[in-house]
């Protein structure tokens, strides 16, 4: 099992140091997108089926990456299909928050609810989940930074 969280942790690492550049033109400072809390934009599925989305909520903007664990070449045990994986930083520093408290919580189409707590890869949180229905998928992350709760929900288009 820690062989197998190891190579997810470094996986999930190269994935995120590849697809950095392209964040920046992920973000979206619209007013129009309802499906997201707090200013921030709309997710964008990149080439490599990586779904990325950044929301700022109260000066602290969580960049967050869905992709399916096959699309990363791995299995989990208890048979999750996707692996979410957040980042915290303070606006304007981009300084990386870290000892952060969350959880995600994810709503599939047809109402089924998950509830995963964020685990701590040094300072990447992550947390598996199984997207087995097409259709779009409600997501809520929510977390404790510098003494402050935040709500982040935001949609992905599963399929």
């Amino acid at each position: 099992m820690k062989g197998w969280t190891l190579r997810l942790l470094i996986l999930g690492g190269m994935v995120w140091a590849l697809s950095a550049p392209s964040l920046a033109g992920a973000q979206h400072q619209g007013h129009g997108d309802m499906s997201t809390h707090g200013s921030g934009g709309m997710g964008q599925t990149q080439s490599s089926g990586t779904f990325a989305h950044q929301v700022a909520d109260q000066g602290v903007r969580a960049e967050f990456q869905i992709m399916s664990m096959a699309s990363m070449n791995m299995k989990d045990a208890a048979g999750a299909t996707h692996h979410i994986m957040v980042k915290f930083v303070r606006e304007g520093t981009n300084e990386q928050i870290r000892n952060v408290m969350g959880r995600i919580r994810v709503v599939s189409p047809s109402g089924k609810d998950q509830v995963e707590t964020l685990k701590d890869y040094s300072g990447m949180y992550a947390a598996n989940f199984s997207f087995p229905e097409k259709g779009k998928y409600e997501v809520t992350c929510v977390f404790k930074a510098a003494d402050k709760q935040h709500v982040i929900k935001f949609s992905y288009p599963q399929g």
